[in-house]
């Protein structure tokens, strides 16, 4: 991130513990990796510098556990950005041959709670939205769901963790987590709302590749269940309409595969909706989260803290194919002494740019 008076690109993250800023770490740090992707569970490394004066004479430096220790609060930031919240969970000693000693320290956010909770229950006669709210509610967790979805008879979370399970009911709705502070949020990718970046290539983005791949896209994917209330069998097929929102003016990958190599249609066999709605659901889903790996780029980028995951980045001087908007699925905020700050990236469109 600029500063936008001088232009001087950041050089160092900012640290705090347990909400206390700590320039020493700063200043000791030696590598930092923070990762964010789209099912949540964001996590931190952060690898610093263990030996100096310390009380007046060489010693370790952060073997006391008084300012790095387990459950602390650990913020990371770039500029005044925030790109990191979460609680130290655990300590790694290096001693490195010829080098002083350094710590290791590694983080993750409020869904190390849910990842640490595994579980056998039931839920009768809710929507995904009520599941979601109530494994929030569970934690000490505020929910913002926006989320629309069946209404299912019964539910059954099967010896998985609370975040597993919310997982994959945040996929069946074609939703995403992520959690800020202490609040769960599960929307859609639509109604995520985040910033949007543009960025230019040899300026803000320093390098990317792109790939358009048709060995995954399909044409079609239909779901199969059984409509308990009518009893009747149910085939649900969802294609290109539900992506088209997300397109725009490029050329989608079930109509290039269809043209170029014929139909490719898929059938989901595994799970078994007893209505038209969840099927409608899980159908569009799964045939949206195809759709959306058609075109795929990976790239890194000056750094700068509002490139996140759920981020809308228009790339430019990417030539016609690969010009234009991208869908941030996968952040990281990288550290090191030798290539100093930057942010690496992988981006994704469901449609490819017309020559």
């Amino acid at each position: 991130m600029a500063d936008s008076a001088t232009g001087i690109q950041v050089a160092r993250p900012t640290i705090a513990i347990g909400g206390q800023d700590k320039p020493a770490l700063a200043v000791g740090l030696l590598g930092l990796t923070v990762h964010e992707t789209v099912a949540g569970l964001y996590r931190c490394e952060a690898l610093f510098g263990n030996w100096g004066n310390k009380d007046g004479h060489v010693d370790f430096l952060y073997f006391g556990r008084d300012l790095l220790d387990f459950g602390k609060a650990m913020t990371i930031k770039i500029g005044d950005t925030t790109i990191f919240d979460g609680r130290v969970t655990g300590l790694e000693a290096h001693f490195p041959e010829g080098k002083p000693p350094e710590i290791a320290v590694l983080a993750e956010d409020r869904f190390q709670d849910l990842r640490m909770t595994r579980r056998s229950r039931t839920f009768n006669d809710v929507s995904d939205k009520d599941v979601i709210t109530t494994v929030a509610n569970d934690h000490g967790l505020t929910p913002q769901v926006d989320v629309n979805g069946p209404t299912h008879k019964v539910l059954a979370q099967v010896n998985q963790s609370d975040l597993a399970f919310i997982r994959e009911r945040a996929r069946a709705v074609d939703a995403e987590l992520w959690v800020e502070g202490t609040t769960l949020h599960a929307k859609t990718r639509a109604s995520r709302g985040t910033t949007s970046v543009r960025m230019t290539l040899g300026r803000e983005l320093r390098e990317f590749s792109a790939l358009s791949d048709l060995a995954g896209q399909r044409s079609s994917v239909t779901v199969g269940g059984w409509d308990v209330s009518s009893k009747q069998a149910l085939s649900v097929e969802a294609s290109d309409s539900a992506i088209s929102s997300e397109v725009g003016n490029d050329e989608s990958g079930a109509s290039i595969l269809k043209s170029a190599l014929g139909e490719r249609k898929e059938a989901i066999a595994h799970g078994v909706p007893v209505d038209q709605q969840e099927a409608q659901a899980r159908a569009e889903a799964c045939f949206r989260s195809i759709a959306r790996r058609f075109v795929t780029g990976r790239g890194t980028a000056e750094p700068n803290g509002s490139l996140r995951v759920g981020a809308a980045t228009e790339l430019v001087g990417l030539g016609p194919l690969f010009n234009g908007k991208y869908y941030v699925a996968e952040v990281r905020h990288v550290f090191d002494g030798v290539h100093g700050m930057r942010t690496e990236f992988t981006a994704e469109r469901a449609g490819l740019g017309r020559p």
